[in-house]
């Protein structure tokens, strides 16, 4: 692949598409994109690393387990996601493509929550 847009997943498509763009020692850089997917009822992602997230396309909702409300994130928004910080995806836009850029990196056990989105 050398476009982020290029095989993106059908609106139809019954799982997320995940695509590894570039791996390296404490790094991991993926497309994900999802085309109404969300997180299973009751599941919450706690990864053992951090995560960047750029939303290029599409819209979402990223729920935290700290936070009361869930966050809406539109083409452009980016959120730096510590480690073991409880998350989920509450929605995906239905279809159509929401691509996310997402960096996975070693290290931010800190608990830090990253900036909030405008």
């Amino acid at each position: 692949m050398d476009s982020i847009f290029a095989d993106l997943a059908r609106s139809t498509a019954k799982d997320e598409q995940f695509s590894e763009l570039l791996k390296r020692p404490g790094l991991r850089i993926e497309r994900i994109v999802s085309t109404g997917q969300c997180s299973p009822p009751g599941f919450w992602y706690d990864q053992p690393d951090g995560e960047w997230v750029l939303l290029i396309q599409g819209s979402a909702r990223l729920r935290f387990a700290d936070e009361p409300e869930a966050r809406t994130l539109n083409p452009g928004d980016f959120i730096d996601i510590a480690a073991h910080r409880r998350h989920r995806v509450d929605w995906t836009a239905p279809g159509q493509p929401t691509i996310w850029l997402a960096i996975h990196y070693a290290g931010a056990a800190d608990g830090a929550r990253g900036p909030a989105l405008s």
